[in-house]
């Protein structure tokens, strides 16, 4: 890469962080958790559309259209399902439908259980997960719960990048992505702990100093952990990045990656403590 070329991508990351920074601080505030989770399934939708392009191939289009619709659909029943029984229902018959297409639709017997794999696994990783932040928004406090996870997850970020820009020595999973280092992680840890202290500073006065602790450590590390996995999947599909929809970033899952993993831990978290 040319230095013009990274002071370009920087340049597109700052702009675009200075325009949709502002939009999702607003939105998480004043947005009602029936409109946040509308604007969720959207994202559902994009996130699962950049994953069945990098993950099938070009000639399973109506498989991909399709599992983009059910993903959609395991979202909603995720989400407002009044009982467990309609909540398998939501589940179970959309993926029985997707296995029947691949079924009378198979085209290559020698690939067909991978493609209809990759679709199954496509499901699992992006609604099931990502449901958890609209969950989450409907718990008491759920706006104060939506920014902790932000906080944590951005603070983990960026101090693990200048750490490892800086101090790193010892790759921490070079097979997967070369350029973590372990002491990038370490700081990345302490940045959770750093976010999860300003976010109690800012706006969520109820954490304990035992909150800060498991809640910094706990959500940075599982933001990592999200961050490692779709770098495992882009690299065994043989893609840099997800999509282009979000200049200077990347594609939508690019930009999930941490946070589907960090909203389901969370989630669990302030129902254990303080619901």
């Amino acid at each position: 890469m040319t230095t013009a070329t990274g002071r370009g991508i920087i340049k597109q990351r700052i702009i675009t962080a200075l325009i949709a920074l502002p939009l999702l601080i607003l939105f998480v505030f004043y947005a009602s958790p029936g409109l946040f989770a509308g604007l969720l399934f959207v994202v559902t939708a994009l996130a699962l559309h950049e994953f069945y392009r990098m993950a099938l191939p070009v000639k399973r289009r109506l498989e991909s259209s399709l599992s983009v619709a059910t993903g959609v659909l395991f979202s909603v029943g995720l989400v407002y399902a009044p009982d467990s029984s309609f909540l398998l229902l939501c589940i179970v018959l959309p993926s029985l439908f997707l296995t029947l297409v691949y079924l009378f639709r198979f085209q290559d017997m020698q690939s067909v259980s991978r493609d209809l794999a990759v679709s199954l696994l496509g499901l699992l990783y992006v609604p099931l997960l990502l449901s958890h932040a609209a969950l989450l928004r409907t718990l008491p406090d759920g706006s104060d719960w939506i920014f902790l996870v932000l906080f944590i997850v951005m603070a983990s970020d960026s101090m693990a990048y200048f750490v490892g820009k800086t101090c790193g020595r010892h790759r921490l999973y070079e097979a997967v992505s070369p350029k973590k280092s372990i002491e990038g992680s370490l700081g990345g840890l302490a940045g959770g702990v750093l976010g999860a202290m300003l976010c109690k500073l800012l706006l969520f006065a109820e954490l304990s100093s035992v909150d800060i602790l498991l809640l910094g450590i706990g959500v940075g590390a599982f933001s990592q952990l999200g961050d490692l996995v779709e770098s495992l999947m882009k690299r065994s599909f043989g893609v840099k990045d997800s999509g282009t929809l979000i200049p200077g970033h990347g594609g939508v899952l690019d930009r999930l990656d941490s946070l589907l993993f960090a909203f389901p831990v969370t989630y669990y978290y302030a129902l254990w403590a303080f619901v």
